[in-house]
């Protein structure tokens, strides 16, 4: 894949420095001048592996070992002179006490399934499977010119909102081989970075946002976010700790700041009508609506689509719904019921029921039910259209 104008752009404008430096230093870190530098990424360690995977360039190239923490440059910034310049501890995404009642991952598909399956590929068209998965990959892989954003919200938790996130940030990342990034945006407690399979995260959206400068380099973004094993990065809204909720005015100097490095990021947003959800809505280059498969979930997304068709820019064609099955025995009428959110002009996907998925955790690709794998790859594909044709 070409770079594209816009990595050539990123380079060049990583090179200026923040004129804006005045902040005075920490009491308990004093430095010369009138600005000051925030504490130096975290080293890599066994239990949380932190480092850049290069400059824009080489990650194009491919995965670059991770250097040590001698090796990460020192980052001038404005800092916000109410927070502490402190370096936030590293905490466990599960309580350790916690960590074994996950149980041992299971098969998305049955075995009985995965038997059936394997007979009928015997007799089916490998030609038309190939020319399918061709496609899907092409729309994945498109050459961006700017950073391309796709937010993910749903009227109400426990749908699935935070699972198409993940599942979006992991088909982003398997296809493209350009920088990734899993951003969640939500005010509350998620659950991201267990999704994601991070072992612990310490850098915060809040810290973060004081930190970022225009002369930051990609590497030394990297150094404060958690490389994500499947590859990309992942950026949490919080230690998993009851305190400030996100803000808007944090998500927007954050999401704008990171997007110049990032080819995609997906953003795993609150629950609507939340004020963060409504701005990462309005400003994402495409949307993605999680919905359950139930009348109510219908019902409620419908009105979703319908105030986003009152936005001032076309936000409908830039959506796609996801609808959701938390259970085996879903009685919903499918047909009829995608009917009626396609009635607005929006496209919807169905992600089947998948036992892997329900288990809750992290989610192993590995394991994945087939339906789910190409549910997934096809709702990312939708999304990835809508946002390349974003201006």
């Amino acid at each position: 894949m070409t770079q594209g104008d816009w990595q050539r752009d990123v380079l060049r404008d990583l090179g200026r420095q923040d004129a804006a430096a005045d902040a005075p230093p920490a009491p308990d870190r004093p430095a010369p001048g009138p600005s000051a530098a925030p504490p130096p990424p975290p080293a890599a360690s066994s239990s949380e592996p932190v480092g850049p995977h290069g400059d824009v360039s080489a990650r194009l190239a491919g995965p670059v070992p991770h250097p040590e923490a001698s090796q990460q440059p020192a980052v001038r910034a404005v800092r916000d002179p109410r927070l502490p310049m402190v370096t936030p501890e590293s905490l466990p995404t599960v309580d350790p006490r916690l960590a074994h009642a996950m149980g041992r991952p299971r098969h998305g598909d049955s075995i009985t399934r995965r038997t059936g399956r394997s007979l009928q590929k015997l007799t089916a068209s490998a030609a038309q499977e190939v020319s399918e998965e061709t496609h899907l990959a092409r729309a994945l892989q498109q050459p961006v010119t700017t950073g391309r954003v796709i937010a993910v919200t749903s009227i109400r938790g426990g749908v699935g909102k935070t699972t198409v996130a993940a599942l979006l940030a992991r088909t982003f990342n398997h296809y493209r081989h350009d920088p990734v990034l899993a951003l969640e945006a939500d005010a509350a407690l998620g659950t991201l970075p267990v999704r994601l399979g991070a072992k612990s995260v310490r850098w915060s959206c809040r810290e973060l946002a004081h930190l970022l400068t225009p002369s930051m380099q990609l590497t030394d973004v990297t150094g404060y976010l958690v490389p994500v094993t499947d590859g990309g990065w992942l950026l949490p809204a919080s230690q998993g700790r009851i305190g400030a909720p996100l803000d808007m005015p944090t998500y927007r100097t954050v999401s704008l700041a990171l997007r110049r490095y990032f080819a995609v990021t997906v953003v795993d947003c609150e629950t609507l009508p939340g004020e963060v959800a409504r701005t990462a809505m309005d400003t994402a280059h495409a949307r993605v609506v999680v919905a359950p498969m139930t009348v109510e979930g219908v019902g409620g997304t419908r009105l979703v689509l319908d105030w986003l068709a009152q936005l001032p820019h076309s936000a409908l064609a830039t959506t796609v719904v996801a609808l959701t099955a938390n259970s085996p025995d879903m009685t919903l009428d499918l047909k009829a019921a995608t009917a009626h959110l396609r009635e607005t002009g929006v496209t919807v996907v169905a992600l089947p029921y998948d036992r892997h998925l329900a288990q809750g955790g992290p989610i192993h690709t590995a394991l994945l039910g087939q339906a789910t794998r190409q549910a997934a790859t096809s709702l990312a594909a939708e999304a990835m259209e809508r946002a390349v044709k974003a201006r």
